[in-house]
């Protein structure tokens, strides 16, 4: 209810009011003050305490004391002909004793209101990413340099041609080929004089600008005047005719993988069995400078769900049951305060990646180009799972009336080039898309260019759908979007790319297997603890007991190993060790130096840890346990020397000393005196001639 004037209105407004006992409706003039209304109020409630009403034009939220709107007219609270207002009041009953006073009730109900906060909207009680708060708290110009030719002023004075532009500024945009409008910079292109902030007053002026898209019937009706849909519809709750038109703006304006390592090991799927792979994005986003108060999402690693391939598609079952888990997971990962100031969120589910590869049948080695201004770029169905997906993430802001809009949830593909590499494109759908979808409105077409609009049922409503096209004459038409159009209507494109120095979160020299990559790699517990005695992770210890060079170096080691996506989620998944554990070793994969020589101390002296590595000695010994040094002996053809007491124990002859015989050797014992060679392995008698056993096939 925003106060505001307008010209006099001399017409009779039907007010509806909705509360706890029923459905009124009262005739009031235009100029009447919002005294009569509160007279009629308390005609209507039951025992109602007067300084407990408040009215609100919607069911929950945006509540305003009646009492505060007595000597405003209808007009000036911009209360119209047929609107709905809510009440809501507590009765003497249960605002305290029954014996007490009125007076004293209200007083008390007075300070107990100035005492507690007034309800917040929607859009104040949302926590936003820390790459909102860092654009939020920011003006966004564009600084401009002293122009030689134009500026005639000092170095210190500014003039048209040299002060900042907004981050909206469309010249700017066209000179350096930014399609989009970034996020940040679309809110201050709809609010400009609100500054960084957005004010927390009941005026229109100052509610949030953006509102989500949604073309379903509003159920129930608004004016309360028919049956909810489908018995009922009018012009109030049905849609408007739609007209599709590209987006001018995008939620995230560049996909950066942190290295090329992430995706060739994800492509590697593909080049071991055919078949197509899925994963999702994990990363966290981050201010982007390239372009005005843009957003990046920055990709560290690719998780990949339980799937099925096929040389020509997927399936994956979802919603993906893990993604609590990974979340989780992904907010214990280091991030401290100077990181939240600089923008930089935690890490989290950026999106998702998906390989449409097909090799060359004349040529395996080069790929087929498949995605093409002549062809697509994304099919219908790969749109509308999109849509689906960013629905499913939506993007919590203050700069809409629900708390909500949008979805960072970005869709990266990889397919093949003109010269038959392999590339990655990146692509949002629209909100366009997205609202379409959700009211069941459009379906895939067997042609992936063009999409379906779905014919209406009982229970579906489909307004009029338009798109602007050019005809065969060059000019600008509107055509109906019935039966299909192009899908490229519903695309938004977001560049993509590798920083020039690359600094990954996870800096593994060798990776710990991908998960549910059955057949191709496998993530067992015996590699982990094989894994865990390969660094020595037992004798690692902290540096209050050790600070020499060498321990640091190893702790450095351990560090860097545990310093893995796929390691960090195979910890989480089997759960051998505590949760406190784990949010330890999250901080260490993800802490930013490693050289620092307290970085493992806080695991190190957990006694999960602890009890880990015994158990990775006892269950797999490293060879440091067996001989008391790192390595055993060689012989003379590069093979570890077998243990003289087992030798002893298989009856094979040792020369003077402790070292056996090299399987090369020639002199006496290496062959019987009947001409035979006997295995120093099984013992089994070759020919004398023969260089590799008949029964276990090892060299002799």
């Amino acid at each position: 209810m925003t106060r505001r004037h307008s010209q006099l209105d001399l017409r009779v407004y039907i007010v509806r009011i909705r509360s706890k006992d029923g459905m009124f409706r009262f005739d009031l003039q235009p100029t009447a003050d919002a005294g009569e209304l509160a007279a009629k109020i308390l005609e209507i409630t039951k025992n109602a305490d007067p300084s407990s009403i408040t009215l609100s034009d919607k069911p929950n939220g945006a509540e305003q004391q009646l009492s505060g709107l007595v000597g405003y007219t209808l007009q000036a609270l911009n209360i119209k002909h047929g609107d709905l207002l809510y009440l809501k009041y507590k009765t003497y009953d249960e605002q305290g004793p029954t014996g007490q006073s009125a007076t004293t009730t209200a007083a008390s109900t007075s300070n107990a209101s100035d005492d507690k906060a007034e309800p917040k909207r929607p859009w104040e009680l949302v926590n936003e990413e820390p790459v909102d708060v860092y654009w939020r708290s920011r003006d966004g110009k564009i600084p401009r340099k002293r122009d030689a030719k134009f500026c005639k002023h000092g170095d210190k004075g500014m003039c048209d041609y040299c002060m900042p532009l907004e981050p909206y500024d469309a010249g700017y945009h066209k000179d350096k080929a930014i399609k989009h409008l970034s996020f940040h910079a679309h809110l201050r292109k709809l609010q400009p004089a609100q500054g960084s902030t957005l004010a927390s007053s009941s005026s229109t002026a100052n509610l949030p600008p953006l509102q989500p898209e949604s073309y379903s019937v509003k159920v129930p009706c608004p004016t309360a005047s028919h049956p909810s849909f489908p018995q009922g519809i009018c012009t109030t709750c049905q849609p408007a005719a739609i007209t599709l038109q590209p987006q001018t703006f995008r939620m995230v304006d560049h996909v950066e993988f942190a290295s090329k390592e992430v995706v060739d090991r994800f492509i590697d799927g593909w080049r071991k069995t055919g078949v197509q792979r899925f994963g999702f994005l994990i990363g966290r986003y981050e201010p982007y400078a390239e372009v005005p108060m843009g957003i990046k999402a920055v990709v560290e690693a690719i998780h990949e769900p339980p799937q099925h391939g096929d040389p020509d598609g997927l399936t994956v079952a979802l919603p993906w049951e893990d993604e609590k888990r990974i979340k989780e997971l992904g907010s214990w990962c280091y991030l401290d305060e100077e990181m939240k100031k600089n923008g930089k969120g935690p890490i989290e589910v950026l999106g998702q990646i998906f390989t449409d590869l097909t090799a060359q049948p004349d040529d395996r080695s080069k790929l087929v180009y498949k995605r093409h201004p002549q062809s697509f770029y994304m099919s219908s169905l790969e749109v509308i799972f999109a849509a689906k997906m960013q629905a499913a993430h939506p993007t919590v802001t203050r700069g809409s009336r629900t708390g909500e809009y949008g979805s960072r949830f970005v869709t990266a593909i990889v397919t093949g080039t003109e010269e038959g590499g392999v590339d990655i494109q990146s692509f949002q759908v629209s909100e366009q898309a997205v609202a379409m979808v959700q009211a069941d409105m459009i379906t895939a077409s067997r042609n992936p260019q063009v999409i379906i609009v779905q014919k209406e049922t009982e229970g579906r409503y489909i307004p009029e759908v338009f798109y602007r096209s050019k005809n065969q004459y060059g000019i600008e038409v509107k055509e109906s979007a019935k039966p299909t159009f192009p899908v490229d209507f519903l695309l938004v494109n977001i560049t993509h790319g590798f920083p020039l120095q690359p600094s990954p979160l996870f800096r593994s020299p060798k990776g710990f297997p991908i998960e549910n990559r059955h057949g191709i790699e496998e993530q067992t517990t015996d590699k982990l603890l094989a894994e865990i005695n390969q660094i020595d992770a037992a004798s690692v210890v902290a540096s209050p007991i050790d600070s020499s060079f060498e321990a640091r170096r190893a702790r450095e080691k351990v560090a860097k190993w545990l310093s893995d996506w796929h390691l960090l989620a195979y910890w989480n998944q089997v759960e051998i060790i505590g949760r406190e554990d784990i949010k330890a070793i999250a901080k260490v994969a993800t802490s930013p130096n490693f050289e620092e020589a307290t970085v493992l101390d806080p695991l190190l002296e957990r006694d999960g840890w602890q009890t880990l590595t015994a158990v990775a000695v006892e269950s797999a010994p490293s060879k440091s346990r067996n001989t008391g040094s790192l390595s055993r002996p060689m012989d003379n053809d590069g093979f570890e020397e077998i243990p003289p007491e087992l030798l002893e124990e298989m009856g094979m002859d040792v020369d003077s000393g402790s070292r056996p015989r090299s399987r090369l050797d020639t002199g006496p014992g290496a062959s019987t005196s009947s001409g035979t060679k006997m295995c120093p392995h099984c013992t089994f008698e070759n020919d004398a001639s023969a260089r590799d056993c008949e029964v276990c096939g090892l060299p002799l």
